[in-house]
């Protein structure tokens, strides 16, 4: 299959040579490194868990404003900078 894949300049090249230093095709160092990274599952304990904070503040919405309408949202909140 033929798909097309962004990499900054400095990478491809590496990726370039790094598989003309192996002897392979560039197509095939990006499967192996693709098949690499799919197989080793992301570990759990590198999720760091945090406790939003709860806010006790009373009030609401400025009369007017209705938070389904984004983009009158917007426009106020533009108007108000």
């Amino acid at each position: 299959m033929r798909t097309t894949v962004r990499l900054s300049k400095p990478l491809l090249e590496r990726a370039r040579q790094e598989a003309a230093r192996r002897g392979i095709t560039l197509t095939a160092l990006i499967e192996q490194g693709l098949g690499l990274a799919l197989r080793r599952p992301l570990k759990r304990s590198e999720r760091v868990m945090i406790e939003l904070p709860v806010s006790s503040a009373g009030g609401g919405t400025l009369p007017g404003v209705n938070l389904d309408r984004n983009a009158e949202l917007l426009d106020r909140m533009e108007k108000s900078i």
